[in-house]
């Protein structure tokens, strides 16, 4: 079970957290969102190599989204808005992609296989913002992927949710999105409680 950490922003948390056993951090470069990356601090965070770095984008200028997987040395860009098949593969020829996909109904899952291209889907849950809302939808609604892009499930995941987690056998079932449920404030994550969560899931599995 791969863990990804989303919506980092600042560096003396991001090497917190690179010091524990994650696979992925996500930077956020959305400029509506409350974890929007501290740019002023792009040189220092741009040196974590350590851990593969996604940046998180919605309806991004191309141009912007290049400069910004220069930048900050980005691994994969995490695209959350309405991008395109075409815009996915464009991007995809510069860096590779995590695809989101809002889930709701079963109806959210029909205009999928537009983006085979993609490395990964994630599957959020629907809500105004663009992710980071601390909603869960119904995990149940995931036997309605029937694709073979690997995916991570996000959305609302915390502490409590751990039997539920090890209740998904899908095949594609990739990794976790953690967020919301594991900060002290927007951006700022609890890495004790993380530890925690990733102890546990390990104990479960």
């Amino acid at each position: 079970m791969k863990i990804k950490i989303c919506g980092l922003r600042l560096p003396d948390n991001i090497q917190e957290i690179s010091s524990i056993q994650i696979d992925y951090i996500g930077l956020n470069f959305y400029h509506k969102s409350k974890r929007l990356v501290d740019h002023t601090q792009a040189f220092r965070l741009s040196t974590f190599n350590k851990i593969p770095k996604v940046g998180v984008f919605v309806d991004a200028r191309l141009r912007y989204l290049l400069d910004m997987v220069k930048i900050y040395g980005l691994s994969y860009v995490q695209l959350h808005g309405d991008e395109s098949p075409e815009y996915v593969l464009t991007v995809k020829k510069e860096v590779k992609v995590i695809k989101v996909f809002p889930i709701k109904s079963e109806e959210d899952f029909n205009n999928i296989h537009q983006y085979t291209d993609c490395d990964y889907f994630l599957f959020d849950t629907k809500s105004k913002l663009k992710g980071g809302s601390g909603l869960k939808f119904d995990w149940r609604l995931l036997n309605n992927y029937t694709g073979s892009t690997p995916f991570f499930l996000a959305g609302g995941i915390s502490m409590n949710d751990l039997d539920a987690i090890q209740q998904i056998n899908h095949p594609k079932f990739y990794g976790l999105d953690l967020n919301s449920k594991f900060e002290t404030e927007p951006g700022i994550k609890n890495i004790n409680l993380i530890q925690e969560f990733i102890k546990l899931l390990e104990n479960h599995e």
